[in-house]
């Protein structure tokens, strides 16, 4: 395949190149014990978690480029100077563990395969000894069950490929993974920045993909909360004044609880280039959370305000937004409740083409009012349903079992390309 320049300016161009990771058995390696430290309040069945997972994976394989973490990975291990590095990251960044040493240097002759698989399955512990036979980690690598939300550790910006820095530790080793793909891949054309590694001086930023929304090539919406801290985004602020020209950033404030608000991405996103998805009691008329305006002119800010709300602010900027509600219009609880199932959550493959999920029944009859078909993943999969029929069409996955990880269509994927949006 010839190599693709990583190119995103908008969250609705049409998809050209997509990057995901098909859950696997470092999902199943959580237990109720060990699922808070990795960030879960539940634990997944895998077994019906995949079929879901490949109906979503089945749609985007119908329509374009998609790469799956692991295959990147593999290929870019092979080269011995990538995998040495790659091990020493993960080494350092582990160091805590006990014993971890001598574990990087015996897999440092594995396989690539099966070093990709060991780097995101986890490495269980061998009981050799008294002090392993007695600690009751089961891991000396843990798992990343995470992975396959792999909007956070990474996320497209123009042609830059942004390196997150997560908020917590147990997620750092997909950043350090996506930045190694992104670095060394002959695949992808790009340049990787890391913006809270090369401008926060605090010690204090961190940044999520989630937490991205690209609205266009000059506009960035970014929400802080529980995953973005303020200096993660002084520290994309300063990366913009080293760029040309007028840039925009809407900061939208996140609650901190339920954790559900985990990203902002879970009660805004884009469907078409004039209609969103928004979680309407914080997106409209939330009194706590503000909106922020940051206006970026050459290499400095020149202006910063308190903004009505999101989309009103987005409205100023020549983005007229209809905003469809998660959960409905008429009953708050049914808001939150869908909200929390990720109601809000759609990934975009162009303008008006959604995926989401199909359980949000209250969400999916809200699109239909607004002018969207609504026809089933499998469906599509299948070759019963054939997309470019639709001009506005949402495709529903079940995500009864998926959405339970915290996320949903737009977390589970990362792109690399898109056509340009002519707005």
């Amino acid at each position: 395949m010839k190599p693709i320049s990583v190119q995103v300016n908008s969250e609705i161009g049409k998809l050209k190149g997509v990057i995901v990771h098909t859950p696997g058995a470092e999902v199943e390696n959580m237990t109720p014990e060990n699922a808070k430290r990795a960030l879960y309040s539940d634990i997944l069945n895998l077994s019906i978690a995949l079929p879901e997972y490949r109906d979503f994976l089945g749609v985007l394989k119908k329509y374009t480029n998609v790469f799956e973490v692991k295959d990147l990975l593999e290929t870019v291990v092979q080269d011995e100077a990538v995998r040495t590095g790659l091990i020493k990251k993960v080494c350092e960044h582990e160091q805590h563990k006990h014993e971890l040493g001598q574990l990087c240097e015996k897999i440092n002759d594995l396989p690539s395969p099966e070093l990709a698989r060991q780097l995101m399955e986890g490495i269980e512990m061998q009981k050799d000894n008294l002090t392993r036979f007695l600690d009751n980690e089961r891991f000396c690598l843990n798992p990343l069950p995470n992975f396959f939300f792999t909007r956070d550790a990474s996320f497209s910006m123009g042609n830059h490929v942004m390196i997150s820095k997560m908020a917590n530790t147990v997620r750092d080793r997909e950043a350090i993974i996506m930045e190694t793909i992104f670095d060394s891949h002959p695949l992808f054309k790009t340049t990787t920045v890391n913006p809270v590694l090369d401008y926060d001086k605090t010690g204090r930023g961190s940044i999520e993909g989630g937490d991205v929304v690209i609205a266009r090539e000059d506009v960035i919406i970014i929400g802080t909360g529980d995953r973005t801290t303020t200096q993660g985004i002084d520290s994309m602020i300063e990366f913009l004044k080293t760029k040309p020209g007028v840039k925009h950033i809407l900061v939208q404030e996140l609650p901190f609880k339920p954790e559900s608000f985990i990203h902002l991405d879970m009660t805004f996103t884009f469907l078409d280039k004039d209609q969103c998805m928004i979680f309407e009691p914080l997106i409209l008329r939330s009194q706590k959370y503000l909106t922020i305006h940051i206006t970026i002119d050459g290499n400095k800010v020149s202006k910063i305000r308190e903004e009505k709300d999101l989309v009103n602010s987005l409205k100023k900027l020549g983005i007229d937004l209809e905003p469809v509600f998660c959960g409905g219009e008429t009953d708050q609880f049914v808001m939150e409740r869908e909200q929390w199932q990720s109601g809000a959550n759609f990934f975009a493959i162009e303008p008006g083409k959604v995926i989401g999920y199909e359980r949000n029944t209250h969400t999916i009859d809200a699109l239909s009012r607004h002018g969207f078909e609504i026809v089933n993943a499998r469906d599509v999969v299948k070759g019963k349903v054939r997309l470019e029929n639709y001009k506005k069409v949402a495709v529903t996955i079940e995500g009864n079992e998926l959405s339970r990880g915290g996320g949903g269509a737009r977390c589970m994927t990362m792109p690399v390309a898109r056509e340009k949006v002519d707005w």
